[in-house]
């Protein structure tokens, strides 16, 4: 095939030049088309990026609202340095007064003085540490018997809740013991087995002894608890940090202030909820003007129009989300608060923006806190006063629910039956015994020999009990008390039908003495009911509704009360809640927002495709043509060298003629 660079050499006229021309004229409508339709859907696509944009910085704010918590932030302010503290979510707004009477503080021991701290002798033998719940056997032998060889023995057991330290006083060094836990429970007992066989006296390992018979230490701090009144109420804990007395509420305690209580108050942070409004509003106008942007229809110069006016897409985001925002939140049609508007947020007709109003914001959340939270977020309502809503699960509808107990749910319970109203003495042939809680098996539980009151003695196997290791690892715990007839009884801490009490071993005359022998006790059973008149799944003392109804993963947990009708629970999803999920469907991958994306992608890859096929045919266009050329240019030549031949025969005739 003839090159393309040579066409046209035989006639002058069908040149490259020409097939250029031709190929562009060819290729100029297709790419004009291919150009027009990228530079639409590029502009389509980056349109529906600021849209999915918006969106997603609207959905931030939106799910933070749906959060309970973040609608009631509270704050703690305290009239007295000597207290401060912190609250959380599980808090109620009030004011306690606090008295510090005395601070918690570690036990600290110290040694007398020794000449060195590394040559020094101290005895050998086994040091027998506790503190709090930790006991620690330390051997102490030739290769660690001076005082920096102890210190790093006991050092080197960091379960133990101990620190040890050498100090110089400059006269010579002592060994410092510190607790590393405030409190009384947290004081260091140190029993000595002295290889020199003398375990009370001050030489050798001996001298190390603070127990309750020797104390060869000098007791440098002494442990203590602190003790504060709450509300007037007097309380002690082992620690300066002091939660468990009001639910949400953490107490530090710095100083003492006897006299002068300090003034604790939990108030509403409404300036931190309103800025979380405000910041969800802001986001929500961002989406109304790209919104208006894409829309907006020019009457003069429909070309200047929005790049998406009458685009399905964006008018579904924006009207399903002003649906959502303009409505009565389902569930709140009797309540002090139904709608954004009744809180401050209204909409301009003109812009479709949102105003809003952080006085009335306060006010509502002021005056009506739990009905301004359900306006956001998700929130779970009942009208039996020992029913508690627990959760709902992705399924649950909006609506209220009818709550039907056919059992209510007990605690496993191991009754003795012996009547130790005249008290027992316990000795080494009724002192030990196993308990099984819960399906947790204790290990050996060692009871004090000593005479008990019938009181003394259920104080004394409640606390022996919940402090066996194995019962505390899993936490399990039981409550133990007298029946009617003065019979021991035991009782796990939980309900239902893995609730249970058993003894697995007991010494010799437990039974006789206590009326405790070995066997099982009564199990505890789960609640049983209805949610919705549909049987649901029970539990412990909690009620699961059915799956596939509309109550479907709504949670209750019926604390007491009787069996029969307990009212209703009620779901309420909340603006926020409701946003979140919209945005999720538009969003997500099979989301209209993705879907078109995702189309507008795939048309630019066809567009791609287009070009690589204009360029294809029309190479073999090019291709085609410089053949048809060639052989036009060769037929040309010839006809041109039949020419010349010709001319030269009639010349040569025109000659002999003459």
């Amino acid at each position: 095939m003839a090159s393309i660079s040579s066409v046209g050499i035989g006639s002058g006229v069908l040149t490259s030049d020409l097939i250029d021309n031709l190929i562009s004229a060819e290729r100029a409508p297709t790419e004009l088309r291919l150009d027009r339709n990228q530079e639409e859907v590029t502009a389509k696509l980056s349109a529906f990026g600021r849209l999915q944009s918006a969106i997603t910085d609207l959905r931030l704010p939106a799910r933070t609202l749906g959060n309970p918590s973040a609608l009631s932030e509270l704050t703690l302010s305290s009239t007295n340095s000597a207290v401060s503290g912190s609250v959380n979510s599980n808090a109620a707004p009030g004011q306690y007064s606090v008295e510090v009477l005395a601070l918690a503080q570690s036990h600290s021991l110290a040694t007398g003085v020794i000449a060195d701290k590394d040559s020094t002798a101290l005895g050998t033998g086994v040091m027998t540490i506790s503190a709090g719940s930790s006991t620690v056997d330390i051997a102490i032998d030739n290769s660690n018997n001076t005082l920096e060889g102890i210190a790093n023995a006991i050092n080197g057991e960091s379960d133990l809740g101990v620190n040890a330290s050498v100090i110089d006083t400059g006269a010579g060094y002592k060994l410092i013991l510190s607790s590393q836990q405030s409190g009384v429970e947290n004081s260091i007992n140190i029993s000595i087995d002295d290889d020199d066989l003398g375990d009370s006296d001050v030489t050798g390992l001996s001298q190390f002894a603070y127990n309750e018979t020797d104390k060869n230490l000098t007791q440098t701090i002494a442990a203590e608890d602190a003790s504060l009144k709450v509300n007037g109420v007097a309380i002690s804990r082992s620690s300066n940090i002091v939660s468990d007395v009001v639910d949400g509420l953490t107490l530090n305690l710095s100083q003492t202030n006897i006299g002068s209580p300090a003034i604790v108050n939990i108030s509403q942070d409404s300036e931190a909820v309103a800025e979380r409004v405000q910041e969800f509003v802001d986001k929500f106008n961002e989406l109304q003007a790209i919104v208006t942007e894409l829309t907006a229809f020019n009457e003069t110069d429909t070309e200047d129009s929005g790049l998406l006016l009458g685009d399905s897409t964006v008018r579904n985001v924006i009207n399903q989300t002003k649906n959502i925002i303009g409505r009565i939140v389902p569930g709140l049609e009797d309540a002090s608060v139904r709608t954004l508007s009744e809180v401050g947020i209204t909409t301009d007709k003109e812009s479709g923006q949102f105003n809003f109003n952080k006085t009335v914001f306060t006010d509502a959340l002021k005056s009506s806190p739990q009905d301004v939270t359900a306006l956001f977020s998700e929130q779970g309502r009942v009208t039996d006063p020992q029913t508690n809503f627990v959760s709902s699960g992705i399924n649950t509808k909006a609506g209220t629910y009818s709550v039907e107990v056919t059992q209510l749910a007990t605690q496993g319970v191991f009754a003795g039956v012996a009547d130790i109203s005249a008290g027992v003495t316990v000795d080494s042939d009724n002192d030990n015994f196993n308990i099984k809680v819960n399906g947790i098996e204790s290990g050996s539980i060692t009871l004090t020999n000593k005479a008990y009151t019938a009181a003394e003695l259920v104080t004394e196997l409640q606390t022996k009990i919940n402090d066996d290791a194995n019962l505390k690892a899993a936490g399990e715990s039981i409550t133990v008390g007298l029946d009617a007839s003065n019979q021991l009884v035991f009782t796990s801490s939980t309900f239902g039908s893995a609730s249970t009490v058993e003894f697995t071993a007991v010494d010799t005359n437990t039974l006789a003495n206590m009326g405790v022998g070995i066997s099982a006790g009564v199990d505890g059973v789960d609640v049983e009911g209805k949610i919705n008149g549909v049987e649901a799944t029970g539990v412990g003392r909690q009620l699961r509704a059915a799956t596939g109804d509309d109550s479907d993963g709504i949670l209750i947990e019926i604390t007491g009360g009787v069996v029969g009708d307990r009212g209703d629970v009620t779901f309420i999803n909340g603006v926020s809640d409701q946003l979140v999920d919209l945005f999720n469907g538009f969003l997500g991958a099979e989301g209209t927002v993705t879907a078109r994306i995702d189309g507008l992608n795939e048309q630019l890859t066809n567009i791609a495709t287009e070009r690589l096929n204009l360029d294809d045919r029309l190479t073999s266009l090019r291709e085609r043509l410089a053949m048809q050329f060639t052989a036009a240019d060769i037929l040309v030549s010839q006809l041109n060298s039949t020419q010349d031949f010709l001319k030269a025969q009639l010349a040569s005739l025109s000659s002999s003629d003459s």
